[in-house]
């Protein structure tokens, strides 16, 4: 079997609200969780209250990702005002950063 080689580079990720999108999921499994509890005594005579439990892992779960992206978030912002004006980026190889001028005697 021949070893597997891509013939193109990956793609970039795609960026967006992540936060809103985390957060707007997590909020759908709470209310899915919710709208179900009233309907508990159905799912529990068909053996099948792990709909509800799901929905409740869900929004825990989301809860724990909401942290993840914000805290991701802030360090990608945190990361590109560290490379503000002033410092070497990326694509600047070679360049040296700009040096104070040395003052002679007085």
């Amino acid at each position: 079997m021949a070893k597997w080689t891509p013939k193109h580079e990956a793609p970039e990720p795609l960026e967006g609200p992540i936060v809103a999108t985390i957060t707007g999921g997590t909020i759908i499994w709470f209310v899915l969780f919710v709208a179900q509890m009233p309907f508990y005594g159905w799912f529990d005579d068909r053996d099948i209250t792990w709909w509800v439990w799901t929905c409740l892992a869900g929004g825990g779960l989301g809860l724990i990702g909401i942290w993840y992206v914000r805290s991701r978030d802030a360090a990608i912002k945190r990361a590109r005002a560290e490379a503000a004006p002033g410092t070497p980026g990326p694509g600047t190889e070679g360049s040296e950063p700009a040096r104070p001028e040395a003052s002679g005697p007085v």
